[in-house]
């Protein structure tokens, strides 16, 4: 199945970069290109892509709070932060606002368009540089429901790395309900993303350290 792909970036170098890179692989499809986190919002709405590429400076309305805005209006989308900065503010900003990858702009064409898959495929996809600061910003939810058993299984899985179809299959339930447990997990949870559960799954010791994570590539 093609995975359809939204750019926003307020370069047109960089998209026309993006685009060349994107169209050498047949499972990627880019279906739309915004100059700014408005433009980002109004094409999510219109095209209902699989995965935004989202810049995190722009003009109008930064990659941060498109970020948001996105995940709240259309949670299927699944955002990847990919921008040339790497501070603690724009880290943690990005994540909390929901996007479930962060990496720079340095990223190979290989890596990135695996990483753009594992996203698709419902993996947290994070630069090492990223999820060493994350893994010491992003706070422990702190009055969250409590998870079921089944909950508590998916949640240990899907901070592992592990993607929907893989969860599916050791839990012999399938992808749908992955899906439906997810959900869940980010309700009682409080957080928008699968990256912060997973952060919050290193923080109460349900796996054993950050590399438990799906990191993307290093630069």
């Amino acid at each position: 199945m093609t995975i359809r792909i939204l750019i926003a970036d307020d370069h047109a170098i960089v998209r026309q970069g993006l685009r060349m890179f994107l169209g050498l692989d047949p499972d990627l499809e880019l279906v739309g290109e915004a100059a700014n986190g408005k433009e980002a919002i109004e094409l999510a709405r219109n095209l209902k892509p699989d995965v935004v590429l989202m810049d995190l400076v722009m003009p109008e309305l930064d990659g941060i709070a498109a970020t948001e805005i996105i995940r709240r209006k259309f949670p299927d989308v699944e955002v990847i932060a990919l921008t040339s900065v790497l501070e603690d503010k724009s880290v943690v900003g990005a994540v909390r606002a929901g996007a479930i990858g962060y990496l720079l702009k340095d990223t190979n064409a290989e890596d990135l368009c695996r990483s753009i898959k594992a996203a698709a495929a419902g993996q947290v996809q994070l630069s090492p540089q990223a999820a060493d600061r994350l893994t010491r910003e992003i706070r422990t939810p702190e009055h969250p429901q409590k998870l079921t058993d089944r909950e508590v299984e998916v949640l240990r899985l899907l901070a592992e790395g592990k993607a929907n179809k893989e969860i599916a299959a050791s839990l012999f339930i399938s992808e749908t309900t992955v899906k439906t447990h997810v959900s869940n997990i980010l309700l009682k949870l409080g957080v928008p993303s699968r990256t912060q559960a997973a952060l919050y799954a290193v923080r109460i010791g349900l796996v054993s350290s950050p590399s438990g994570i799906q990191y993307g590539p290093r630069s």
